[in-house]
């Protein structure tokens, strides 16, 4: 018993560090550039942080990463930075990130980084629920269709600007599951994957924004019930389910903290409480991993 009771305490006493500590790489190049790398592991569904620290001889760098390109270039005083997801599904192995530097007086060089994607084990859940949510009746499925193209969309066309202020916060003060990734099976037949965390949150709870951004989906989808999405730029996407009622309108710029729903039970659902999701272009990644960085 009293060991037990020891391991709980230790589990406790280092959640934290494991849900938020970060660490920190600096590249230099050949020309000048300085990057930092920060992240909380090379895994699928973690985040990748890379700025450019001050340098007045550097005009750009470009970085190119499966199939997407990051540009870093100094529009304000902030240092530039890049957010790069590690999809959900990314098989572990070595990856290499290109980097390109652009001088002042038109000079560049190229310099490549490995990425060491390391295996990740995601939890396996059962759960039941309504017998339409596992198999949709055929007129549901025309619906599920044009949600799932919509939702591509909105994914595929990020505001280009920083819009967010900070560091992140949580929607709801209370209990986070740290669930992401996890293995669902609906009544012993469907499978699917946990894109976000779940959130303890009563029914008619105000819902916040976990940061600034332009609302970019305001509406009521099939599986993820009353629905919120908010676009933060640079391709970083936070999104809000099953809510009971929306606050917000398509297109409407809000604040971090402002009201945008009260949490409720849409959708495919076993009980009353919140999605909350992150996605960094088409990436699913975890939302401790975004908690867990610095960005003022």
């Amino acid at each position: 018993m009293k060991r037990d009771l020891f391991v709980l305490i230790l589990v406790l006493y280092l959640l934290p560090i494991s849900l938020y500590s970060v660490e920190n790489e600096t590249i230099q190049t050949s020309t000048g550039a300085i990057l930092e790398f920060s992240f909380r592991a090379y895994q699928p569904g973690e985040i990748i942080l890379v700025t450019l620290k001050e340098n007045p001889l550097v005009k750009r760098v470009t970085i190119r990463f499966l199939g997407k390109k990051y540009v870093l270039e100094k529009k304000s005083s902030a240092s530039p930075f890049a957010l790069i997801g590690l999809d959900l599904s990314l098989n572990p192995k070595t990856y290499l990130i290109k980097i390109t530097v652009e001088k002042r007086d038109g000079k560049s060089e190229d310099i490549w980084k490995k990425i060491p994607v390391l295996t990740r084990e995601f939890p396996k859940k059962k759960l039941w629920v309504r017998e339409e949510y596992v198999f949709p009746p055929p007129e549901a499925k025309e619906r599920i269709k044009r949600e799932a193209e919509m939702l591509e969309t909105v994914y595929s066309f990020p505001f280009p600007e920083w819009l967010a202020e900070g560091e992140f916060i949580l929607p709801f003060s209370a209990e986070a599951a740290p669930n992401f990734g996890e293995r669902r099976f609906y009544n012993d037949e469907l499978s699917s994957f946990h894109t976000g965390v779940d959130i303890s949150a009563p029914l008619g709870a105000p819902i916040l924004a976990s940061n600034s951004g332009k609302v970019v989906l305001a509406s009521d989808l099939y599986f993820a019930g009353k629905t919120v999405i908010i676009d933060h730029g640079l391709g970083l996407f936070t999104f809000y389910c099953h809510f009971s009622e929306i606050k917000v309108k398509r297109g409407e710029l809000i604040r971090k903290g402002d009201t945008i729903g009260l949490a409720g039970a849409t959708g495919r659902v076993t009980g009353p409480h919140l999605h909350w999701g992150v996605k960094i272009y088409a990436d699913r990644v975890d939302p401790f991993s975004l908690l867990s960085l610095s960005l003022d």
